[in-house]
């Protein structure tokens, strides 16, 4: 494996985790070491008490040449989401209960540091999702998720109804509590829970999986990477966008959310093979035989 080795590198600890404070010093203290500037968005960094390499969220990604998170998969997701857009490439120390997306244990932590310092790593490429939001509200705009996309209703008692465009052309109008579209890498999150297939990240392809739906075509599809979904709320039947856990806000009657393949895949730091299956296997806790 060989890549450049990083001059900056920045910094996001999962701000409530003891544990990721103590683990983003050590990081800190040994990349310093080695001769490599660091910072730390200011929230984090005055959480984790290195207000010393605060920086203003606006201005960590410039210039930076790895991002790394300390956290679980939402720390993470969070990382990508700031790193995605400038190309910087995100190294996962995995805090957290699953750690689906990290490549370091923070028994391995000073042995990662090392190696990625001295240019012994590799970058993989995920395909992420690019939304646009079509609304009066706070959710307007462009969004990139790595893991999916939920358009789910906004309050109890009441289902989402969602009329779905593939490629321009009318499918049908979803009755459900939500719907899912995910990438391959997040077919193992939420599109998990809700029965949609597991699809290695080797792929590219975009999942649509709806959540309890209220009529008889239930299934998932599963589209190619260059296909476009459009889904429509219907008056009075008002649904909340989340990305990649992150509540965006209500979607209204009229309102409308494309989603697409991202023009670039996110860029994600590994020290080895990262064999899906196996880390699907002990994940899960499933048996050889």
């Amino acid at each position: 494996m060989s890549a450049p080795a990083p001059q900056t590198v920045g910094l996001v600890p999962h701000p409530d985790r003891p544990i990721a404070h103590e683990l983003a010093v050590r990081s800190a203290k040994s990349l310093a070491a080695r001769g490599v500037s660091v910072r730390v968005p200011r929230e984090e960094a005055e959480a984790a008490g290195l207000a010393d390499l605060a920086c203003d969220p606006a201005d960590f990604i410039t210039d930076l040449d790895v991002a790394i998170s300390l956290g679980g998969d939402g720390t993470m997701l969070r990382t990508v989401d700031m790193a995605y857009e400038a190309g910087v490439a995100v190294l996962g120390v995995n805090v957290g209960q699953m750690g689906y997306l990290a490549d370091v244990e923070p028994s391995e932590l000073d042995a990662g540091l090392e190696r990625l310092v001295a240019g012994d790593y590799a970058v993989v490429e995920r395909m992420v999702l690019e939304v646009r939001v079509a609304s009066n509200g706070p959710a307007q705009g462009r969004w990139w998720a790595l893991n999916e996309a939920v358009i789910e209703k906004s309050r109890t008692g009441r289902m989402a109804r969602l009329a779905v465009a593939i490629n321009g052309t009318p499918f049908t109008t979803y009755a459900a509590d939500g719907v899912i579209v995910a990438t391959p890498t997040g077919s193992t999150a939420y599109n998990f829970s809700a029965r949609g297939p597991i699809v290695s990240p080797r792929h590219r392809c975009i999942l649509l999986t709806p959540v309890s739906p209220h009529m008889l075509f239930d299934r998932s599809l599963v589209l190619g990477p260059e296909e476009e979904l459009q889904f429509d709320v219907e008056d009075g039947h008002a649904v909340m966008l989340t990305i990649d856990g992150r509540m965006l806000g209500d979607l209204d009657g009229g309102d409308a959310v494309a989603c697409t393949s991202g023009r670039r895949p996110a860029r994600i730091v590994t020290f080895k093979e990262r064999d899906f299956h196996q880390i699907l296997k002990a994940k899960f806790g499933l048996a050889d035989r």
